[in-house]
């Protein structure tokens, strides 16, 4: 990574510790080329792998890295790690822990906000636009109750959700899981469904080509929900593979991204054999089918 293309936030102070983090650095935005920002769902302690091979950004995760649940002392030592890093951290994954019902008799709604709460203005501090909402566990609808019932319940979560997080700058990016996953939003085309009657700027919509791929969702998802997709996960379909193991062919969700003009980040989220040996030939793997639409 070329170091002048560094962007720093400086002397950025974490509330109440008097800590000064300096530098932590700033993400770029969803502003450039089409599909020129790709990152890795890892932790930030890997970010020499990812800037050896290529990559832009880091996707850490919320509870790991933002540690909601624990004091700002925990929360500290993580800004520490990131002080460390010359990549940025624009993007967070494995939002609600599996404890924190968002459906379902007996729903956490009360304590899943005041969780919420804390982890966005941690992810202000660090410079976090995107947070993706998959959550198996928090959003998987208990056996006997009715799915309509949760789905209602989900969607008022969602829309008490978004003023918090747009009081922090930051927008949740609604992840549909495949069945194999979770029981609740299977799809694109679901997830816009929920997206659209929360009907809020902060609540926007991910789009996972892995779990389309497992559920054989048609890329013209993507294309009928064009202005609500904010972010964008991959891996191969067999094993949740990194790009290039089985060869799959993502060009046709490519080029619908290429045709609703996105211009956001792209994460890989894979089971990795190897990341160190494996990163570099799937960020290459990645560029040839984009560059070939």
């Amino acid at each position: 990574m070329n170091r002048s293309r560094r962007r720093f936030i400086k002397s950025s102070i974490f509330a109440g510790t008097g800590i000064i983090i300096s530098p932590v650095l700033a993400c770029k935005g969803s502003s450039g080329k089409f599909l020129s920002e790709i990152g890795i769902c890892t932790n930030i302690s890997n970010w020499k792998i990812l800037e050896t091979g290529g990559y832009t950004y880091v996707e850490e995760a919320v509870q790991s890295f933002l540690v909601p649940l624990e004091d700002e002392s925990v929360f500290n030592e993580k800004l520490a790690l990131l002080k460390q890093s010359t990549l940025p951290v624009p993007a967070l994954n494995s939002f609600i822990p599996g404890k924190l019902k968002s459906v379902g008799p007996e729903p956490m709604h009360d304590e899943i906000l005041k969780y919420a709460e804390t982890a966005f203005h941690r992810a202000q501090i660090v410079g976090v636009k995107h947070i993706v909402f998959g959550s198996s566990g928090s959003r998987k609808v208990p056996e006997g109750f009715a799915r309509e019932v949760a789905l209602e319940q989900f969607t008022d979560l969602c829309g008490k959700l978004a003023p918090i997080a747009e009081k922090y700058d930051v927008t949740i990016v609604l992840e549909p899981l495949n069945k194999g996953e979770c029981n609740l939003l299977n799809s694109v085309a679901d997830g816009g469904k929920i997206v659209k009657n929360v009907n809020h700027k902060n609540f926007m919509l991910l789009a996972d080509i892995y779990h389309m791929l497992r559920e054989n969702e048609s890329p013209a998802s993507i294309t009928a929900n064009a202005d609500l997709i904010k972010h964008v996960h991959i891996a191969e379909n067999k094993e949740r593979a990194a790009p290039g193991t089985y060869n799959d062919d993502f060009r046709p969700y490519f080029r619908a991204l290429k045709e609703i003009d996105y211009r956001g980040q792209l994460s890989i989220e894979c089971n990795w054999k190897k990341m160190e040996d494996q990163a570099a030939s799937a960020l290459q793997v990645l560029r040839d089918q984009i560059n070939s639409i």
